[in-house]
């Protein structure tokens, strides 16, 4: 017993060092950004404002995503540190214009993870991910509700549901972040063969319109939607699905290049059947 404490006495110690440094660090950067958008600081930081550099974020993002799904763990380093630094950058250009600090960041999101975790702040309970999936949307419908109320007593209108849902997401992204709130407030099918056959339902839909039409393209989008809400009742995230799909698909694409390349061809002019032979072989390969 007495070497088990030692040894939890030991990582405590340690995970405190990290959490040290890590407040050092930090405080480094955040000073760091702050020189630079000083008068006598970087010209181009100073000129800086949060729309223009807004898509940074999401490339800055996605970049760091490349590396989470190659497994590469040095690059992943670099491309959060990309990422943190453009949360410092707004959150500086925040501080200069009065409106709020990075300190008002840390505080607002470290309040909203304690109260969407009371099974580990307070006295809700969750044995499994699906259970606390439940409580996470629980507590942001109630947090919705008193936002509402707050607004409805000045007498604004309350915030839709789905008005919490960017619109700059990307579309598969988007389609399952609202269809997940609309199901969380009963909106939903009861089963997995019911988003099927209301698959089926769009699939006709969009073979009864004409060709290249408007109508067509409206349908397709339908059945798009329909099929996100299969992934969602599957616990499938079609965004990522997606994603890897396609560099599925990259991968083997290349894998033709190469094999088309040492026989001494060239795809763009190869038949279909050549195409076909090629995308066999790669597939093989795997």
């Amino acid at each position: 017993m007495a070497e088990q404490l030692a040894q939890q006495n030991a990582e405590g110690s340690r995970d405190l060092s990290t959490l040290v440094d890590a407040s050092a660090e930090l405080q480094h950067l955040v000073q760091t950004i702050w020189r630079l958008r000083q008068p006598d600081g970087c010209p181009w930081d100073r000129e800086q404002t949060h729309r223009s550099i807004g898509k940074n974020m999401i490339e800055e993002a996605y970049e760091a995503l490349d590396c989470i799904e190659a497994d590469d763990a040095a690059h992943l380093r670099e491309e959060l540190g990309d990422v943190l630094m453009q949360v410092v950058l707004h959150a500086q250009i925040a501080a200069d214009a009065g409106e709020f600090s990075l300190a008002d960041v840390a505080r607002d999101i470290d309040a909203k993870l304690i109260r969407r975790h009371p099974h580990v702040f307070g006295d809700a309970d969750a044995d499994n991910s699906d259970e606390v999936l439940k409580i996470w949307d629980e507590v942001k419908l109630a947090e919705k509700a008193a936002k509402d109320q707050a607004v409805a007593a000045v007498g604004a209108a309350p915030e839709g549901l789905l008005d919490g849902v960017p619109t700059h997401l990307p579309a598969l992204m988007q389609a399952q972040k609202v269809s997940r709130k609309a199901a969380a407030v009963g909106f939903e099918w009861e089963t997995v063969q019911d988003v099927w056959d209301e698959v089926a339902e769009e699939r006709a839909e969009f073979e009864a319109e004409a060709p290249g039409s408007p109508e067509r393209e409206m349908e397709f989008g339908d059945l798009l939607f329909a099929l996100v809400n299969v992934a969602r009742k599957e616990g499938i995230d079609a965004e990522s699905a997606l994603r890897a799909s396609t560099a599925k698909f990259r991968r083997r694409w290349a894998a033709m290049e190469a094999a088309a390349r040492e026989a001494g061809d060239d795809l763009a002019v190869c038949s279909t059947a050549q195409l076909n032979d090629l995308w066999d072989q790669a597939k093989a390969s795997e």
